[in-house]
């Protein structure tokens, strides 16, 4: 789960490295709650508890600052992911442990799942790359086993991955927001379920 650093009292010197992490936290937490039109740079400054001289000497811009959150979370669910993926070595649950990675990344108290799949700033040239690049590689972790389960050709494969991971992280959104009784690992599998058994439902195909 990602940690927001503490917010020092203004004027404290920090570290610069550990500055822009704050930094990030702070902007982070105004982003999520106001999104992006909404958020200014004197709410992160003040939330981060700087100036924002020192806010702008870190980031030029809101843009930039919002475009290094979303590298971040971005990182941040390819590394579960690839945990994920690294956890076992049968396909069934690899598929589960991949669902899970998507209700574990939106469970994060941080919120920032809602950068990713919540923009309000979809149709940004800079932001719209990097969700789309996030969906190829999510599904690059996902295709590999459709293929060697199915013996379908790299693009139907992928296809079918795109499929599945847009049905983990919106059922995932859904079950966060419903706030249902079913907990977090039961809900992933019974999603990851379906998938599997779908994926399964193709006749393997001789190479």
């Amino acid at each position: 789960m990602t940690t927001v650093p503490a917010i020092p009292a203004r004027g404290i010197r920090m570290p610069r490295d550990q500055r822009r992490t704050q930094l990030l936290g702070a902007a982070r937490e105004v982003f999520v709650a106001q999104g992006f039109h909404a958020a200014a740079m004197d709410d992160i400054a003040d939330r981060a508890g700087v100036s924002k001289p020192v806010l702008y000497q870190h980031f030029p811009g809101k843009l930039e600052l919002y475009i290094a959150l979303l590298d971040a979370s971005k990182n941040e669910l390819l590394a579960i992911l690839h945990r994920a993926m690294a956890s076992t070595d049968d396909n069934k649950q690899r598929v589960i442990a991949t669902v899970n990675a998507y209700f574990e990344f939106v469970d994060n108290d941080s919120g920032g799942y809602r950068l990713l799949f919540e923009s309000d700033l979809p149709n940004e040239p800079a932001v719209r790359e990097r969700l789309d690049r996030l969906t190829e590689l999510c599904a690059q972790e996902v295709s590999q086993i459709i293929a060697d389960d199915t013996g379908l050709p790299p693009e139907e494969s992928n296809l079918l991955a795109v499929g599945m991971v847009g049905i983990a992280q919106v059922t995932a959104r859904y079950w966060l927001s419903s706030g249902g009784s079913i907990p977090r690992e039961a809900a992933a599998e019974l999603v990851a379920t379906l998938g599997w058994r779908g994926i399964r439902g193709f006749p393997k195909r001789d190479g």
